[in-house]
This record gives structure tokens, sequence and C-alpha cells, in this order.
């Protein structure tokens, strides 16, 4: 039996990549009957973020006050071991746009692999400290998600897809979606980073409901 999830979310959210984490922990726990497809969703924590990015340690001071900010880095820090999730925000020095990331990812749905490329944003931001705003950067991650870099590149040159994601940002909004990760998990929906169990519960749940609609 299959169930689809799409996943809503954005590659510089830390609990993001915790959640994509628990849900592979708990798709892994499920019986071999059971498969389960991935979909991407975008969603923009900074929707006024310039494509050029910030200087992250001040526009984390001023989102948050410096020792706000750096309390959440440590928490992050700490909860990203228990994970297996090395977060690397000592390195950290830009706070990037990611439309451009969420216009690849959409292309990658069409032409690559973007369960591969999910990870690979994720690992380059957040472990590698890599700016994923720029599109030399992208277009080197997609080349590893099976699409050319040069036609990645052409890609985010141009307007090409750029309606569409707009067009998915607008769709999650009016689905109610104001915070992430959001997992719509057949009829059901898990907002935010929950356990692994309560995930494969969910799984679990939708298989059964769609096992008994086919």
């Amino acid at each position: 039996m299959r169930v689809e999830v799409v996943i809503t979310s954005d590659f510089i959210c830390p609990w993001c990549l915790v959640g994509e984490r628990r849900l592979r922990k708990a798709i892994a726990t499920l019986p071999s009957e059971i498969t389960v497809s991935l979909a991407f969703r975008p969603f923009e924590l900074n929707p006024d973020m310039p494509p050029e990015g910030r200087d992250r340690e001040s526009y984390r001071v001023a989102k948050f006050g410096l020792a706000r900010s750096q309390a959440m880095d440590a928490q992050m820090t700490e909860l990203g071991r228990a994970e297996g999730i090395s977060f690397a925000y000592d390195k950290i020095t830009r706070t990037p746009s990611t439309f451009a990331a969420h216009r690849l990812m959409w292309l990658a749905e069409r032409e690559g692999e973007p369960e591969k490329l999910a990870d690979l944003l994720f690992t380059a931001y957040f472990s590698k400290a890599e700016d994923i705003g720029d599109p030399a950067v992208l277009a080197r991650l997609a080349a590893e998600a099976g699409i050319a870099s040069n036609r990645a590149a052409a890609f985010l040159a141009v307007e090409e897809g750029v309606k569409d994601v707009r067009a998915l940002e607008l769709e999650a909004y009016r689905a109610g979606i104001s915070g992430v990760p959001d997992f719509r998990i057949g009829g059901f929906e898990i907002v935010g980073a929950q356990a692994p169990a309560i995930l494969a519960d969910a799984l679990r749940r939708a298989a059964g409901i769609a096992a008994s609609a086919a």
C-alpha cells in the first residue's frame, strides 16, 4: 500500500531538518507492504529576505536579540546531537533567501531526485555552513541530485518555475499552514517535528484508510 506524504518546509528551518529525519526513522519501522512517497512544498521563513541574503549574526540579533539567538542555537545544537545532526552554527555567516532553493526543488521533482536534493540542501546549510542562496552552490548541489549543473544554472538565471513556486506557497497559506514543518500524511496532518512513533502511527493509519478505499 502506497502512502503519499506532502512535506511543507524551509531549508533553513532546523526543526524541518529534525522533522524530516524523524519521518525517515518512522518510515523505517513500517512493514514492507507500506511504501511511502515524499513530495516537497515550499515555505519561506523569511519571505522578505533579499536574494543575496543577509549577515546572519546581525540579522538574528535584530530579530531575536543576542541572548535569545545564542540560546536557540545552543538548544538546536544539543538536540541535533541526539538526532545525529551536526549543526555548524559557529560557521554559518549568512542567512540566505531560500526562494531559489525552493525553485530548484520544484525542478528536481520534474527532472531530478528531490529527496536527495532536500537532504543535500539541509546538509549544505546546517552542517557545511554553505550559502544555499548562491546560484553556484545550488548548481553544484543540483548536479549531485541528478540535474546537470549547467541546466540548473540556466534555470536559476531565468524566471522558469517562479510563478509555480509562488502558487505553491500561496496554496500552503490558504491551507492554513503558518509554521513548518507540516506533514500531510494521507488524510492526516502532523504539525511540527513530532516523535517517530507519532509519525509512524499516522503513516499506518493512512495506509489502513487507503487500503479500505482500494
